[in-house]
């Protein structure tokens, strides 16, 4: 089974995960920022077969710039469920499937103090897609979300800056990605550990990397 072997199946293949999106108060939990709205799609062998999307109240007004930036008003989370009542039922949604979003780092920062907030935790391990692109997408005018979907001719209907949307844009970039790995490098099915070697692999050491794997998984 070459370098990866036989146990990277389910949940360990790259095109069975959870892609998620998270609109918040700020850029910061650290200073007291909170989620507003989260969306996320569940990909099994590549295909979306399940969605989640809510708004939450976070518990304190949001600034008129967050309000135009995404299309949330403050009436609207008025009526939305708290954050922590939102945070258990998606907790519940990804289960134990690793996480996709467009700059992780930064949804993972909100995912990990909301779910610390009402004491829970997750078994999944995080990838991003901002990252990878950058290593495999080298001529992308840049590697912001809505850049990538027009670069890859991706079918594109709906505003940015709202949660489900760009979780759904989100999926359709990742499955671009492993599209590319299959028509440059002969890589089929590749598990998710792959696409997380690629996030840390220096640009001028990725065509070794995967000619290397290529090569040992096939």
């Amino acid at each position: 089974m070459g370098m990866m072997g036989i146990e990277e199946s389910g949940i360990k293949r790259a095109d069975t995960l959870i892609v998620l999106d998270f609109e918040t108060t700020g850029l910061s939990p650290d200073m007291g920022d909170r989620t507003i709205e989260v969306g996320a799609v569940k990909l099994v062998a590549g295909d979306v077969v399940e969605r989640f999307q809510a708004l939450m109240n976070p518990g304190m007004r949001i600034s008129g710039f967050i309000e135009s930036y995404t299309g949330i008003s403050n009436d609207m989370l008025d009526s939305a469920p708290p954050c922590g009542e939102v945070m258990a039922d998606f907790r519940a949604f990804i289960g134990d499937y690793n996480l996709v979003a467009h700059n992780a780092s930064f949804d993972k920062r909100f995912l990990d103090a909301e779910l610390s907030r009402i004491s829970h935790t997750y078994g999944g391990a995080f990838g991003c897609s901002l990252l990878v692109s950058r290593r495999l997408f080298t001529a992308a005018p840049n590697h912001k979300l809505g850049t990538l979907v027009d670069y890859l001719n991706i079918e594109a209907k709906g505003s940015f800056h709202r949660a489900l949307y760009d979780a759904e844009m989100t999926a359709k970039l990742w499955i671009g990605i492993l599209y590319k790995l299959r028509r440059s490098y002969g890589i089929d099915d590749a598990p998710f550990s792959l696409l997380q070697k690629i996030m840390k692999t220096p640009k001028k050491s990725l065509p070794s990397l995967l000619a290397r794997y290529s090569i040992e998984y096939s």
